[in-house]
């Protein structure tokens, strides 16, 4: 019986669905959650019934349903509801879209014809005698239903296939994945089953297929049970449609009924948020045209998709949208079927959404892990070694040749290759495949270019490698860096089938895995993981079924080499003979000891030795350009197949010969570049002579490295040269005042100075590097903070901590333009750009010649460097500093007062004052002591000084003031040395 008992005054909605071709569902305005809705049935129309699951549509009856869907979803009107049918219990209205009766739009199209009979015993509705006149001219004019054409109401009946959904449907998901692949198909939204899974008709076939969003999952509605006494029906007989009782139709229920309905059938109530997820979903996508790209299936056939759906002119992909507002967690398994692009922007908006703490990660908290994520690291270089199976060293292309920061270890992310031990020890001895797999990756990478992307950081024990817990002694503990290495011109081998072909070459954990000489780690949930790992995975299952490397039962060939680098002198020697039958071997170099000193295999005579070059010799350990020419033989040499000859062995039982890689000899690359000496001795025995002589003569002429002081007829000792042609006079500033008489200079009128000035003024440095993104290492050039002004400015990390933890962190860094240095925390440090950090430094240190200033930590020494910074640093004077001599014993500088020094005599261009000689007149220092292998200058200089530093003797003033402190000690190791050798 129907009743006009519910009519209410206008309301305000918003059109979420449109379920048939005269009736809408209706959300409120409100800005609660979830507001109320309303289903409203147009009063007194009657649109053609679309087909039930397994039936057949009414002619007309989608173009009825289209055409109001089209002119309503999801857009505001005005409705009220005219009377209600408590037996089925609908609602009907009337409704306005802006100032137009969408009924009126309804039958004026012939969409819906008009039941002239409303509720009994109901007022008429003032609206009823013009959708009666809109429908008579829509008859004439043939339009809708109301068609004239023959067949137009079969052909307007679809022709549905079989639902896709369920168990009995037949439906073979995965060819249709395998079919559509990434295409984009066009599909409508009939139902929202939760916030990440939805029902559509895909188009034009109106297959009807269960879609689960990649990529995402979010809270589950809940499950029902079965019961019989309830049921919910979606559509009304023809005869019930508007207001007439039914006695054999279930009564469709209305928002309200269905809930409770909903209630009453849940074995398992909804997640929290599970609803809030839904309607999210739903007032996007409900009865919406999106788009569907097909990603692939599960292991159920469900079919995995993106949905994107309009949005303006932009489209927008519901997966990233539900992640965002904290309705849905990242699935990695479902994510892997992505684009990694859009992996990386669903996995950050989850990082987000957790920090934000939006909805579902309300009061979440981070899991406690030793894994951190590394950001936006990606760099190219050459592969210098490999440590082991899943551990390998790339040369920087970015970084400066020779820095600290040039190689960069590498663990593989996500795989664990067995452990090469340690063979010294008799209880860690190798694993099965340990050496193969080193050699797998030594014969592929070394020498070649690579792409790296960084992915994660671990901190692990030192003692057994383990995963330790975040608050583990820092002491005992390291950080591992992992990522992915890719081969861009990759040396494929039967049986490697890498599976990255769309990456940036191959996935060299992924070819490791397919040859069986690894395994991928197996990671908790939250732990930080490769990007690749599901190619990673796979790769690993197919070395298992076809049983290879480790998986195939079998123990790999044993090989024994002899060691002679750890057995006496005496039975290296023996040795010799062996080398001596064959002129050349072929050999691999193990390690780089020195510039001119290795550790070789020698696999044909199963035996490792210690091998040097014969007649050649690089700095030693701590003087000047001796880890330059290690840098240089690594990159070389170390690893590579080279040729040996073997002409004698010494006494500490090395042996002596020359070597060679792609037959270029290398000692002449050393001596070429200055970084190595010939010796005369035994160099007929040598068979590139001739070779190594010219190499190193080019060198001397162009006082390369070792050289750069040199001067025909002088010979070079530990880095200083004696000068006697004329000395070189700079114009110069101080910057900084040191201890012990030391000071730092620029170059007055260095171009380069503005030069640089102006590069760091047209950065922009405003954010913070995000932590473990950036993380300074010893020696590194990077952009500091100046504490005093806040300038930028180019620093040295003289200290630091391993890894970040914290903005706060401290580092010492070294000013490499001013020569100070101080304690700044991590925020105010910024990666320095290849084309800042590449110039040289501009502040270069400087002591006084003649003279000796007490340290700071000696009497008087704090008072001397007071006295010195009053004099030089009080103005901005120009200074003349006369070089008498260029210490570079001290090698690269590591941090301030360190590297090369030039020692100068000091005076003030203005008052033509040596500031040397004010020194010893104020008694804050003392004269050097005149050897008899001074040189003449030297001494007519020491002289001329004499004077001054007597009158601060018969005055006592301070360091004289209880008389002669000379001390025989102090200058065991004078500045300037004997010519020929060291004392």
């Amino acid at each position: 019986m129907a009743s006009n008992t519910g009519a209410s005054g206008w309301l305000r909605g918003k059109v979420k669905a449109v379920t048939s071709g005269d009736c809408l569902l209706i959300m409120g305005s409100t800005k609660a959650e979830i507001p109320p809705e309303k289903s409203i049935t147009l009063s007194y129309l009657m649109a053609p019934r679309l087909a039930r699951r397994g039936g057949v549509d009414e002619p007309f009856a989608w173009e009825s349903r289209e055409f109001l869907r089209k002119l309503c979803i999801g857009k505001e009107v005005t409705f009220r509801v005219d009377y209600t049918a408590p037996n089925i219990g609908r609602e009907f209205g009337t409704v306005y879209l802006g100032d137009k009766n969408v009924a009126y739009s309804v039958v004026s199209a012939g969409w819906a014809r008009v039941k002239e009979q409303g509720p009994k015993g109901g007022e008429q509705s003032p609206y009823l005698s013009e959708l009666l006149r809109l429908e008579e001219v829509a008859k004439q004019q043939g339009l809708g239903r109301w068609s004239k054409e023959p067949g137009a109401a079969e052909e307007s009946i679809r022709d549905l296939p079989p639902s896709a959904i369920g168990e009995a449907s037949g439906f073979d998901a995965k060819g249709f994945a395998v079919a559509n692949k990434g295409k984009s198909l066009e599909a409508i939204v009939e139902q929202v089953r939760d916030g990440s899974t939805v029902r559509v008709y895909l188009l034009p076939s109106f297959q009807f297929v269960q879609i689960y969003v990649a990529g995402v999952q979010a809270p589950s509605m809940g499950r029902r049970s079965s019961i019989p006494n309830v049921v919910v029906t979606t559509e009304s007989t023809a005869e019930s449609a508007n207001g007439e009782d039914s006695e054999g139709t279930p009564a469709q229920l209305t928002t309200a009924q269905r809930l409770a309905a909903s209630a009453a059938a849940t074995e398992v109530p909804p997640d929290r948020f599970g609803r809030e997820a839904k309607h999210f979903t739903e007032t996007r996508v409900l009865n919406r045209d999106v788009r569907i790209v097909v990603e692939g299936t599960d292991s159920f056939s469900n079919i995995i998709a993106s949905v994107y759906y309009p949005d303006g002119e932009t489209a927008k992909d519901l997966a990233l949208e539900l992640v965002e507002n904290g309705l849905a967690k990242y699935v990695e398994w479902s994510a892997n079927m992505l684009d990694v692009e859009v992996k990386i922007k669903l996995k950050n908006a989850e990082l987000q959404a957790k920090k934000d703490q939006l909805r579902i990660w309300t009061g979440f908290k981070p899991p406690v892990t030793n894994s951190k994520p590394i950001h936006d690291q990606k760099f190219t270089g050459k592969v210098v070694e490999v440590v082991s199976g899943d551990c390998i060293v790339v040369a920087d292309d970015a970084a400066p040749y020779g820095s600290p920061s040039a190689e960069r270890r590498v663990n593989l992310s996500s795989i664990r290759a067995p452990k090469l031990g340690n063979p010294r020890r008799d209880d860690n001895k190798p694993q099965k495949f340990a050496r193969e797999a080193k050699e797998f990756l030594r014969t592929r990478l070394i020498g070649k270019q690579v792409t790296v992307e960084m992915e994660y950081s671990r901190r692990i024990s030192t003692m057994d490698g383990q995963n330790v817990a975040p608050t583990t002694s820092s002491a005992d503990t390291r950080v591992l860096d992992y990522g992915s290495v890719f081969l861009g011109t990759p040396s494929k081998a039967d049986g490697d089938d890498p599976s990255s072909a769309s990456q940036a070459g191959v996935n060299v954990a992924e070819l490791l895995l397919s040859r069986g000489f690894a395994e991928t780690s197996k990671h908790r949930d939250y732990e930080e993981r490769s990007h690749y790992y599901d190619a990673l995975l796979a790769a690993e299952s197919r070395a298992e079924k076809a049983k290879k490397g480790m998986h195939s039962g079998k123990d790999c060939p044993v090989m024994h080499i002899t060691d002679l680098t750890t057995v006496s002198a005496k039975k290296a020697k023996d040795f010799l003979p062996f080398l001596q039958r064959n002129k050349r071997h072929s050999a691999i170099v193990e390690y780089v000891f020195s510039g001119h000193r290795f550790k070789l295999t020698i696999p044909k005579e199963t035996c490792s030795i210690a091998f040097s070059f014969s007649g050649v010799r690089c700095p030693g350990k701590g003087e000047p350009y001796s880890d330059e020419a290690i840098a240089l033989m690594r990159r070389r040499v170390l690893q590579r197949d080279v040729e040996i000859e073997v002409e004698a062995v010494d006494r500490t039982g090395t042996f002596l010969g020359s070597l060679w890689e792609s037959r270029t000899n290398m000692a002449s690359v050393l001596l070429e570049a200055g970084l190595a000496k010939l010796s005369s001795f035994g160099l007929d025995r040598i068979p590139d002579a001739n070779i190594l002589t010219r190499a190193e003569q080019s060198a001397k002429q162009q006082k390369l490295k070792i050289w750069e002081n040199y001067v025909e007829g002088e010979e070079v000792s530990n880095g200083s040269t004696h000068e006697s042609k004329q000395k070189e006079i700079l114009k110069v500033t101080v910057t900084e005042v040191l201890g012990g008489g030391k000071f730092y200079v620029q170059t007055a009128g260095d171009q380069r100075v503005a030069s640089v000035q102006q590069q760091l003024a047209s950065l922009k440095l405003k954010d913070a590097p995000v932590i473990g993104a950036f993380n300074p290492v010893k020696g590194e050039i990077v952009l500091a903070q100046f504490s005093l002004d806040n300038s930028w400015n180019r620093a040295m990390i003289v200290n630091g901590p391993r890894a970040v933890e914290s903005p706060n962190d401290k580092y010492e860094v070294f000013y490499i333009d001013y020569g100070n240095q101080e304690v700044i925390p991590y925020s105010h440090i910024r990666p320095a750009d290849p084309s800042v950090s590449a110039s040289p430094a501009l502040a270069q240190l400087c002591s006084l010649a003649f003279i000796k200033v007490p340290n700071l930590e000696d009497d008087f020494g704090h008072e001397a460097a007071e006295y010195l910074s009053e004099c030089l640093l009080g103005s901005s004077k120009q200074y003349r500093a006369m070089i008498e001599e260029r210490d570079t014993s001290g090698g690269k500088s590591k941090g301030q007062g360190t590297g090369n020094v030039l020692i100068v005599t000091l005076v003030d261009a203005e008052t033509e004052t040596s500031i040397n000689a004010t020194m010893l007149e104020e008694g804050l220092a003392r004269l050097e002591r005149s050897k008899r292998w001074d040189t003449r200058e030297r001494k007519t200089a020491l002289q001329n000084l004499e004077q001054f530093q007597e009158k601060a003797k018969k005055e006592r003033l301070r360091i004289w003031q209880y008389g002669d402190v000379e001390s025989d000690e102090e200058e065991q190791a004078p500045a300037g040395r004997k010519p020929g050798g060291r004392r």
